[in-house]
């Protein structure tokens, strides 16, 4: 009886041991999931939790309830290609080397030895996919493929622009309103009609564009089925709302808010269909999803624009309708749900974030000027903004810097400088100049840009070149 009591005792203790070894004490948590959602010239206002009275958005309505908005969300530019290099490479523009639109005539792009978030996340074991608007160089050095990502599908560059000639088409490429290979190598394209790629090849020319929001999300509930039982990064870059401006038949004509309104609410159904899957497959705890844009919106009237109120200014503009975006950010557990965010963050913060969550490290070659902003999104007590002060570049010009509450903006050149400085707390609508009332902090603010201008320039990395 004696030993057979000493051998329970025994093996209560392996048990004791073995629990304590694996048990959820000291299991290591598993890295999350993320899908990052960003839109093409959305407005501040064009969602329903962000002001919109004409565009219905209930699935990004009940994202936010669940989940945070950030009201104070920047852009690092006012257009496409340098917006999406600074995403993803947690730099501003000028340091990441894309400081202007990128065209199809164009040889350059994303420098291959840029650090994405992709290629970050990659190297933690994440599968990766980009599916939808790259427009950070079509040739094959600069796409997805080459910047970390397993899979594309999507167009290279903007909708509104025209086919490369020397594009390179897969064998079996669909020919759409009477195009062929002849036709392509032959002559001239027409403006507004772009290809569809699968990863470095064209399967589709010109793309159906007003399939490409379901076709975009319907690739990426695959990837994600396909990747559920490992950490995925999916990269989701809608090509609406630029203009020329398409939607599906079933939302067509739709929206109160014109044909750009219809181009929202399918992009927020489409978004509900994500979500669902992820409900479904019992991702939803194990996800972070973010929605925001790449910048402001066309100033363009008859249902085609975008709205930025109460911001000032739109597309092309260092104003803060050019700049900040709507962000909303939805992670259950980790993200508190009806959460609001007034601190400065931007889309350069991404990087930083995604990696901390991977258990990621930053390299040492390179200035990364994004932030770890997951105090903000966690909403934790006294959490303030990590960005002493944040920089509105225009190509390699910096115009503008904001620093906490206050905005100086410098336009106009040096032959003719025009000094606007406003309280942003107090006039989001930027309508109030304050500059010649204020000048120690216009001059503090003017010191503080002309600084980190000066040590960006010293640390700019170059851009991609074929040439």
């Amino acid at each position: 009886m004696k030993r057979i009591i000493e051998w329970i005792a025994g093996l209560g203790m392996v048990f004791a041991i073995s629990s304590t070894v694996t048990g959820e004490e000291t299991r290591r948590p598993e890295p999350p999931n993320f899908i990052l959602i960003f839109t093409d010239d959305q407005g501040y206002r064009d969602i329903g939790c962000f002001g919109s009275t004409t565009i219905r958005t209930p699935n990004l309505d009940r994202m936010a309830r669940e989940g945070m908005r950030f009201t104070d969300f920047y852009s690092a530019s006012s257009v496409c290609s340098p917006s999406r290099a600074a995403l993803l490479t947690g730099s501003y523009p000028p340091r990441a080397g894309v400081t202007r639109v990128l065209f199809p005539r164009d040889r350059v792009g994303l420098h291959p030895g840029e650090l994405t978030v992709a290629e970050v996340l990659r190297e933690k074991g994440y599968a990766t996919a980009c599916i939808g608007k790259w427009h950070l160089g079509h040739h094959p050095e600069f796409l997805p493929t080459r910047h970390g990502f397993d899979h594309y599908f999507g167009i290279p560059y903007s909708n509104d622009m025209k086919l490369d000639p020397g594009a390179d088409f897969h064998p079996d490429a669909d020919f759409r309103d009477g195009q062929s290979i002849g036709r392509v190598r032959g002559g001239e394209a027409p403006k507004n009609m772009v290809p569809l790629m699968v990863d470095e090849k064209v399967v589709e020319y010109p793309a159906d564009q007003s399939s490409l929001t379901r076709r975009y999300t319907d690739r990426a509930i695959s990837f994600i089925r396909q990747n559920q039982s490992r950490p995925f990064f999916l990269y989701l870059p809608h090509t609406m709302p630029h203009i020329p401006l398409f939607a599906s038949r079933n939302f067509l004509g739709q929206s109160a808010g014109g044909l750009y309104g219809d181009t929202i609410e399918e992009i927020d159904w489409n978004v509900g269909r994500l979500m669902d899957v992820l409900r479904q497959l019992n991702l939803d705890r194990s996800t972070l999803v973010i929605y925001t844009s790449d910048n402001g919106p066309w100033n363009l009237k008859n249902g085609h624009g975008g709205d930025a109120f109460p911001l000032r200014g739109y597309k092309f503009s260092t104003l803060e309708g050019g700049m900040r975006v709507p962000c909303i950010m939805r992670w259950p557990g980790q993200i508190p749900a009806g959460g609001v965010c007034h601190e400065l963050a931007g889309t350069i913060d991404i990087l930083p974030t995604l990696a901390s969550l991977a258990g990621a490290s930053l390299p040492a070659d390179r200035v990364i000027d994004g932030k770890n902003i997951l105090p903000l999104m966690r909403g934790e007590p006294g959490a303030r903004s990590p960005h002493e002060a944040y920089y509105y570049y225009r190509g390699t010009t910096p115009e503008a810097v904001r620093s906490g509450p206050w905005k100086l903006r410098v336009t106009g050149g040096s032959d003719t400088p025009r000094t606007e400085l406003y309280h942003l707390d107090t006039d989001i609508s930027e309508a109030n100049n304050l500059a010649t009332a204020n000048p120690d902090t216009v001059a503090r603010l003017k010191s503080l840009m002309d600084g980190f201008h000066g040590r960006l320039m010293e640390s700019r990395r170059p851009t991609g070149s074929l040439d």
